[in-house]
Parts: C-alpha cells; sequence; structure tokens
C-alpha cells in the first residue's frame, strides 16, 4: 500500500479547533468554582492543558505508527483493559466518584479504564470482523461471538456501574457490527432483548428511575433530580443569538454543577449563544463527515472498521451529551468529545484521532 505525502488536514484542523475552543471554555466555566474550592482559577484549566498537550502528542505519534500494529497487539491491549476494569473493582485500588467506582488513582491524577477499553474493544472488534466477514450474516457464527466479547467488557463496566459510558461502547460496536454485513432482522432481535435488559437495569437501580423521571418533568422535583436539566436550560434559552459573552455565565455560579464537565454545552450556548453552539455543533459534523470519507477510502476491511469504530465512538458520545444538555434524553455522565474536562476521556479522543489520520495516509480517495 503507498502511503500519502500528509495525513487528512481538515480533520488535524478540526480536531485542534475544538480542543481550543473546549480550554477556553473549561476555564470560562471552571474559574468561578475553582477559586472558590481551590483558590486558583486556573486548577482545572492548567490540568485539562496538561493532558491536551499528552493528548496531542499522543495522537501525532499514532498518526505516523501503521494502523495496522493495533491489529496485530489488540488481543494483548484488551487483556489489558479487562485486567484494569478487574482492578478498579477492588477497594483501595479503585476510586469512588459521582455513584461509580470507575477511577483508579495514579499519583495526583486518576485513570478511566473504561474509556480505554472503548478504543481497545472497537480495535478488537475490527479485527474479529474483517477476519470473520462471511460469517456476519449468520447469527450462530458471526453475530453470537461478535456480541460476546462486547457485552463481556459491557458487564465489567455495569459492575461499577457506569450505564453511560457501557451505552456509548455497545453503541459504537452495534454500529460496527451494522457496516460489517450483519443482517437487519437480527439486530430487530437484539433491540427487543436490549430493551428488556435495559428496562432491567433501570429499574435495578432507583437512581436510574429517578434520571428518567425528571427527564420526562423535571420540574416536579427542581430541587433534586430535576435540578441538573433546569439549569441546563437556564442557561441555553437565555444564551440567545450572541450569548452573554465570553466568561458571562451566570449559570456556572453554583447553580449547574460541575458546569466544566458533562454539561459544559450549556455555558457555551449561554456565553456564546446559538451561534457559537452551532459553530460547535458544524465542527462535530465536519469530524464526522471527514472520518467517513477516511473509511470508505481505506484500502481494506480492518481499516475502514476502525476508522468507523473511532468516528462512531465520537459521533455517539456527542449525541448523547447534547440530547442530555438539552433535555432529551435522561443524565448519563457522558463527557461532550474534546470540550470536556476530563483526562482519560480526551486522551483517548485524540489518540483515537491519530490512528484514524493514519489511516487516511492509506486511503483512497
Amino acid at each position: 500500500m503507498n502511503k500519502k505525502a500528509a495525513p487528512d488536514f481538515l480533520l488535524i484542523l478540526t480536531t485542534l479547533v475544538l480542543l481550543s475552543i473546549g480550554l477556553i471554555m473549561i476555564y470560562s466555566a471552571s474559574a468561578v468554582g475553582a477559586s472558590y474550592k481551590f483558590d486558583d482559577a486556573f486548577y482545572f484549566a492548567k490540568r485539562q492543558l496538561l493532558f491536551a498537550g499528552i493528548g496531542v502528542a499522543a495522537m501525532f505519534a499514532m498518526m505516523n505508527v501503521n494502523y495496522l500494529t493495533w491489529r496485530t497487539w489488540s488481543k494483548i491491549g484488551m487483556l489489558i483493559c479487562f485486567v484494569l476494569l478487574i482492578a478498579v473493582l477492588i477497594p483501595g485500588i479503585g476510586k469512588v466518584a459521582g455513584g461509580a467506582r470507575s477511577w483508579i488513582g495514579v499519583g495526583a491524577f486518576s485513570l478511566q479504564p473504561s474509556e480505554f477499553t472503548k478504543l481497545a474493544l472497537i480495535a478488537f472488534l475490527a479485527k474479529f470482523l474483517s477476519e470473520h466477514q462471511k460469517q456476519i450474516t449468520s447469527l450462530r457464527k458471526g453475530l453470537i461471538p461478535s456480541l460476546t466479547f462486547v457485552f463481556l467488557a459491557f458487564g465489567m463496566i455495569m459492575l461499577q456501574p457506569d450505564l453511560g459510558t457501557g451505552a456509548v461502547l455497545v453503541g459504537t460496536c452495534l454500529t460496527m457490527i451494522f457496516i460489517a454485513g450483519a443482517r437487519i432482522k437480527h439486530f430487530v432481535y437484539m433491540g427487543l432483548l436490549g430493551l428488556v435488559g435495559l428496562a432491567a437495569l433501570i429499574i435495578s437501580a432507583p437512581y436510574r428511575i429517578k434520571r428518567i423521571t425528571s427527564f420526562l418533568n423535571p420540574w416536579d422535583e427542581p430541587q433534586g433530580s430535576g435540578f441538573q436539566i433546569i439549569q441546563s436550560l437556564f442557561a441555553i434559552g437565555p444564551g440567545g443569538l450572541f450569548g452573554f459573552g465570553l466568561g458571562e455565565s451566570r449559570q456556572k455560579y453554583q447553580y449547574l454543577p460541575e458546569p466544566h464537565t458533562d454539561f459544559i454545552f450549556a455555558i457555551v450556548s449561554e456565553e456564546l449563544g446559538f451561534i457559537g453552539a452551532t459553530f460547535v455543533l458544524l465542527l462535530f459534523f465536519l469530524l464526522l463527515w471527514r472520518g467517513i470519507r477516511i473509511a470508505l477510502g481505506a484500502p481494506d476491511l480492518y481499516g475502514s472498521l476502525l476508522a468507523v469504530g473511532i468516528i462512531g465512538m465520537i459521533a455517539i458520545q456527542v449525541m448523547i451529551n447534547i440530547a442530555v444538555v438539552t433535555g432529551l434524553m435522561p443524565v448519563t455522565g457522558i463527557t461532550l468529545p474534546f470540550l470536556s474536562y476530563g483526562g482519560s476521556s480526551l486522551t483517548l479522543m485524540l489518540i483515537g484521532v491519530g490512528v484514524v489520520l493514519n489511516i487516511s495516509r492509506y486511503a483512497k480517495f
């Protein structure tokens, strides 16, 4: 295969612009809370900048590593991630935050194994599907073996529990399986089983039921489970066409909880208005378009499925986050790629983009 002279420039530019907007908005959204809690307005911005530097370096490194390397090491990568998913459940190793034991402490920072499991599973599943593409139309020989790996990882993540990350992982893998050629009727069967399983997961945890009821009518519990959604809408609505101006958010003054994480898009809408929010969404659409174009031009099925998985993961996460922030879905705890605060998530996304950029060096447009 002939290597292109350069990777996809538009994908690099779009990623870096989104990352830059994220750094600015994290400072704007967190400065008040960080000053109050840590006596340092730049506390979260500095940490995000550190991870952004690490992530960008990793992105450019992965851009120059042949993507077929991921196929070679995918089994070992999955094994390491499974070990970490088990380790995070052990008291004393795993750290609890937000009701989930999802982090492993590494000095002053935390590592979230479930985030890296998403990328490892994408690489592993792309290998499996590309090697068994002829059997994927068979329920017994193709689909069930594929789903076994997916739901094993999902089950381990749910032990934490982290339904949001699990939902992104399953949605991404199902997209890859569908693109690989699975039959639609099999997806209908899975959809019915999935609805039953989702209902069981919701019923098994009272806080999930509260999230559903608060999503349907958050004003029933304005000081309880509906508080975040209401405050998010209070940020988005008044922003109007042009917003209040950068740094002029009102909701970040201890009204909207943790505005620099899952609900950062609400602050973007409040400060930059409809114009700013639309610009951010257009950047995500541009990233999706370039990713799909690269996947279609990939020289082999493995490269195509790997690109689809990574771009699909980003797209699904964006859709879920925006839907939550705008009150179209229950709160899930899913971050907005490149914009929300979070070291593990940001690093993972940038590594993923680096892999897609490497595929673009071999793609035929």
